[in-house]
């Protein structure tokens, strides 16, 4: 049963998530492809809720930066939707893809047109058509992600980069895989560069709460300006729901109810429409590259409050 009451009751919610998550054994294990991630404690674990006027609840590790990856494709994905509108799915479809992230498989079959914007292929069309409008698709993003969050020392962090670069091979050949079909415009080297920058920026689940405030608001950013329509917030927050945890979407939207998007670094965002945002980490992952503590907490949240899209 809910036993939320009004927004002022957050706190007491995430109190109760972080004791009963402290309890859990199974933690998963960090992303070890990536060498600069692998070190992290599984431990770790930080929560946060953002209203839609900016105030911020949190528990455990909410304040401490962590490796944002995956989680940036929501945020590149709204930018580049402000500036192309509807040709952007011209090049990128919006469905599951039931295979892993960074799977090829599909791509033969549906002539370098990737599934959707939030698996590697995905992402790498929208950072390269973000580039192509902007002549800087991590600088934009980075951008927006301090402007949204209030926190000018967000940065990208260049150890991380040149570790996902050293293992990059897979993304190397999802891009020119794509070139080939004429769906990537920039050289693929360049991409490559743009969007590891855009996987490395860190940020905490505070900043996350508060940058993914715009999806809450029906597409308004925190300054009172419109980023997205209401019809294009609605179209990320449903791709975020059908697509934002890879092969596992299904599961999420079952125990969770919410949009969400996943990163291999442990962090997950999620959105309430109209009401709030929310961001969770803890960098011990299940097999499908989703934060075994975080996705427990998140279905905690909203069991506890009520709060859901169904």
């Amino acid at each position: 049963m809910a036993i939320m009451s009004s927004p002022l009751t957050f706190q007491p919610i995430l109190d109760r998530i972080i004791a009963e998550i402290e309890k859990t054994p199974g933690r998963g294990r960090p992303a070890d492809y990536i060498p600069a991630l692998a070190a992290c404690d599984p431990h770790r674990f930080g929560m946060a809720v953002a209203e839609l006027d900016g105030t911020v609840y949190g528990v455990g590790d909410w304040r401490q930066p962590f490796s944002t990856q995956s989680i940036t494709k929501v945020f590149t994905l709204a930018l580049d939707l402000a500036r192309e509108a509807d040709e952007l799915w011209e090049h990128v479809a919006r469905e599951p893809s039931g295979n892993p992230f960074n799977s090829l498989v599909q791509l033969e079959y549906e002539s370098g047109i990737p599934r959707n914007p939030f698996i590697n292929a995905g992402a790498l069309v929208v950072t390269d058509r973000l580039h192509s409008q902007t002549g800087d698709a991590a600088g934009t993003l980075l951008d927006f992600l301090r402007a949204e969050s209030g926190n000018e020392d967000l940065a990208i962090n260049e150890d991380v980069v040149a570790s996902e670069s050293a293992h990059g091979d897979r993304n190397a050949a999802l891009g020119h895989f794509m070139a080939a079909y004429g769906n990537i415009d920039n050289p693929v080297p360049v991409l490559l560069d743009e969007y590891f920058r855009q996987c490395s920026v860190e940020a905490s689940c505070a900043d996350l709460a508060l940058a993914t405030g715009f999806l809450a608001r029906h597409g308004i950013r925190a300054d009172g300006t419109r980023l997205l329509t209401q019809s294009q917030a609605k179209q990320v927050n449903a791709v975020m729901l059908t697509c934002g945890t890879y092969d596992a979407a299904g599961e999420f939207a079952y125990r969770v109810g919410l949009p969400g998007k996943s990163g291999v670094g442990g962090g997950v965002i999620a959105v309430v429409p109209g009401r709030c945002t929310l961001c969770v980490w803890s960098p011990g992952l299940d097999g499908h590259g989703n934060s075994m503590a975080g996705v427990a907490a998140l279905d905690r949240f909203t069991t506890l409050t009520g709060l859901s899209v169904f």
